[in-house]
C-alpha cells in the first residue's frame, strides 16, 4: 500500500482565521489530541505581528508547551519572525514554513507587496534555516483561481513554485486558495509545476469552499502527489481571500484515502475527536485538558 502523508494545517491556517483570540491552552490541547491521533506534521502558529493576525500571538508560548513526537512546523515569514522563532525553538523537531502568491493582486493584499519582493523577503529566513538544519516548506497561494485576478495560468504557478525551490525549499505546498477551481485546471497546474518541481516535493493545499476539494486531491493523488494539507474540524479560510471560508476536513481526507487503499497512520476514530475539539474553538468554547 502506498502512504500519504498529512500536514495538519488546522492550529495555524484555521484557527489564524477565526475571530477571537484562542488560549495557549486551548491551542495545545488541540495540538495533542491531534498528535494522539497519529499525525505527525502539524502546523502550530506563526511568528507574524499580532496587529494583523492576533490570533497567532504567543506563538512562543505553545511552542514551549508541546510535547516531543511530531514534526512541528511554524509558518515565517520574514527575519523578524525567524529571529522570534529561533528563540523560541529550544528542542524538538521544527520546519518552518514561507509564503508567496502566485499573483501580484493577492500577494500585495497578503503582503503588501510584489511577487518579486516576496521571495526576496523569503530567501533570508530559507537561508538561516537551512545554516541551521531546519527544513522549510514553501507555500504558493492561488494556484487556479485569484479573489483579485480570476484564473491563474499554470505557467505562473509553475514559475514561482521553481522560484522557491531554487531558493532552498524542500517542499512546495500548492494552496487552491478559494476553492473555486475544477478537477481539470488542477490536473493542468499539477501538469505545468511537475515540469519544473519534483512530484515528490509537492504537497496539495486544497479549500473546500465549491466542494470539490477531494475531487482535487484524488486529481493530485493520480498525478503523483502522496502529501496534502488538512484541518481537523475543516477551520480556516484566509482574510485576504473573500468567500474562502474553509479548509478541507483532515478527517474527510483521512476517510476518503482510507477508502481508497492508502495508509495514513492515522487513527480516525481519536482524529474525530480533534475535530470536536476543533469545532468547539471555533464555537469559542473551552477544549479542556483531556
Amino acid at each position: 500500500m502506498s502512504f500519504v502523508t498529512l500536514h495538519e494545517v488546522g492550529p495555524r491556517d484555521g484557527l489564524q482565521n477565526e475571530p477571537g483570540v484562542i488560549a495557549v491552552a486551548d491551542r495545545v490541547a488541540l495540538i495533542d489530541a491531534l498528535a494522539a491521533a497519529g499525525l505527525r506534521q502539524i502546523e502550530v502558529g506563526s511568528f507574524v505581528s499580532p496587529k494583523w493576525v492576533p490570533q497567532m500571538a504567543r506563538t512562543d508560548e505553545v511552542m514551549a508547551a508541546l510535547k516531543p513526537g511530531p514534526c512541528y512546523a511554524v509558518l515565517v515569514p520574514n527575519m523578524r519572525g525567524w529571529d522570534g522563532f529561533a528563540a523560541a525553538a529550544r528542542q524538538g523537531d521544527y520546519k518552518v514554513a514561507v509564503f508567496v502568491a502566485a499573483t501580484e493582486g493577492f500577494s500585495r493584499a497578503n503582503l503588501n507587496c510584489s511577487v518579486a519582493d516576496s521571495l526576496e523577503r523569503a530567501a533570508p529566513v530559507i537561508a538561516a534555516a537551512k545554516t541551521a538544519g531546519v527544513a522549510v516548506r514553501g507555500y504558493v497561494s492561488c494556484v487556479t483561481d485569484c479573489p483579485y485576478e480570476g484564473r491563474v495560468a499554470p505557467g505562473q504557478v509553475a514559475d514561482v513554485a521553481a522560484r522557491l525551490m531554487a531558493l532552498g525549499v524542500g517542499e512546495v505546498s500548492l494552496g487552491e486558495t478559494i476553492g473555486k477551481g475544477d478537477p481539470e485546471r488542477v490536473a493542468k497546474m499539477l501538469d505545468a509545476v511537475a515540469d519544473v518541481v519534483p512530484v515528490t516535493a509537492l504537497a496539495g493545499h486544497f479549500h473546500d469552499t465549491g466542494g470539490q476539494a477531494l475531487a482535487h486531491i484524488q486529481v493530485a493523488l493520480e498525478k503523483g502527489l502522496r502529501n496534502f494539507d488538512a484541518a481537523a474540524g475543516g477551520l480556516g479560510g484566509c482574510p485576504y481571500a473573500p468567500g474562502a471560508p474553509g479548509n478541507v476536513a483532515t478527517e474527510a481526507v483521512v476517510a476518503m484515502l482510507h477508502g481508497m487503499g492508502f495508509e495514513t497512520g492515522v487513527d480516525i476514530a481519536k482524529l474525530a475527536r480533534a475535530a470536536e475539539m476543533a469545532n468547539a474553538l471555533r464555537g469559542g468554547r473551552d477544549v479542556g485538558q483531556g
